[in-house]
């Protein structure tokens, strides 16, 4: 059975942290609280890797038009 986009997303819901590769070249990875219809997204315990050192961001909210994947993280 094919899932939606949105029941991946909805498994996906206070999980494991997610990967979400933003325009610029950008990654975030967080657990994802929560989205909307326009793929605005809420991180909790985001963080981004930025020049070898990572950074705790805390908890985001993602814009929509930003976000060009959104991944399961491996770890």
């Amino acid at each position: 059975m094919t899932k939606r986009p949105l029941e991946i997303l909805d498994q996906a819901l206070n999980q494991k942290p997610v990967i979400v590769s933003l325009k610029g070249g950008r990654e975030i990875r967080g657990i994802l609280q929560g989205y909307d219809v326009h793929m605005n997204l809420v991180l909790e315990n985001a963080e981004e890797e930025i020049n070898g050192v990572i950074k705790n961001q805390g908890t985001l909210i993602v814009r929509g038009d930003n976000v060009i994947y959104i991944s399961p993280s491996v770890n």
